[in-house]
């Protein structure tokens, strides 16, 4: 089926990672609440996305594959944390990229122990069993944690957990291992797909972007030279002149626009799929010129 108009959602996160719906359940909901196009993009995995396409596309939505994975900045930057690409129109089968997501996963099950350890240090008896009974997830990740502190009274939400607990600098954090942003957009453009660039903005926790920020455009330009093909600009997070900004960089530099809510369902229920907070919407279009890019490389 394909659409000439209606509005999309190319970022949507389910159960394989932190998201609280199963992917057939985001089929779904994306017909329920209107959508002409969707992609999953959860963290380090395509297993949602496979989940989707085996359960199958409804005739009424397009769907393009995606991920989101979570990278080091690159050398040059004074940035810590990670930095998250997107990959869209990926080969779910290819084995460089599969073989860097098997390392990610990896590197994370490393981490889980080390939380617990730390939580169970302070006198919350948590344990990674209790935590995948609790949440049924088999991958546990902080979200999950998160959740499982929440139902047994030791933060009062999910982000009152990361805040006091589980953030970055906080008593229960352990850094994680993150591929770098070179490898990690290189695996994407070997599968096929086009790498962008999540939430810019979210990045520099929301700097004024009137003038241009030069740590921003040294960034990006960084990033161009790995083979970046575009920016999420559309973002519940973003505000209006961040949006104008980062769609004027991107046509600047022949870079695709694209853009989502980051949808997670219940972990974070202000956000619906494809609204936003309810004003929010990204149009056919963009969705219209990210598949004419990947059909024409």
């Amino acid at each position: 089926m394909e659409c000439s108009s209606g509005t999309i959602d190319l970022h949507v996160h389910s159960t394989a990672s932190d998201g609280s719906l199963h992917p057939e359940q985001i089929l779904d909901r994306a017909v329920k609440n209107g959508l002409a196009a969707i992609s999953i993009t959860d963290h380090d995995t395509i297993d949602g996305v496979e989940k989707a396409l085996c359960y199958g596309i409804p005739e009424t939505l397009e769907f393009i594959t995606g991920i989101e994975i979570s990278a080091a900045f690159p050398p040059s930057s004074k940035n810590s944390g990670s930095l998250h690409i997107l990959g869209y129109g990926i080969r779910t089968d290819h084995p460089d990229l599969c073989r860097m997501l098997e390392k990610q996963r990896s590197a994370r099950s490393g981490r889980n122990p080390l939380i617990i350890k730390k939580l169970n240090n302070m006198g919350i008896p948590a344990s990674l069993e209790a935590i995948a009974a609790a949440t049924g997830k088999k991958d546990v990740a902080r979200p999950h944690i998160a959740e499982f502190l929440v139902k047994n009274g030791y933060a009062t939400d999910i982000d009152d957990a990361f805040d006091r607990l589980l953030g970055k600098g906080k008593p229960a954090y352990v850094d994680k291992y993150r591929i770098d942003a070179e490898t990690a957009i290189k695996r994407i453009r070997a599968a096929g797909g086009i790498a962008v660039l999540a939430h810019p903005m979210l990045l520099f926790d929301n700097r004024p972007v009137d003038p241009p920020d030069e740590t921003f455009e040294n960034l990006l330009e960084v990033l161009i030279s790995y083979g970046l093909g575009g920016i999420e600009a559309y973002y519940p997070g973003h505000s209006a002149s961040q949006t104008s900004f980062l769609v004027k960089a991107a046509e600047k530099r022949n870079l695709l626009v694209t853009g989502g809510t980051d949808f997670h369902g219940d972990i974070n229920p202000d956000i619906e799929m494809g609204s936003g907070r309810g004003k929010f919407s990204v149009p056919y279009e963009i969705f219209n010129t990210l598949k004419n890019a990947l059909t024409h490389g």
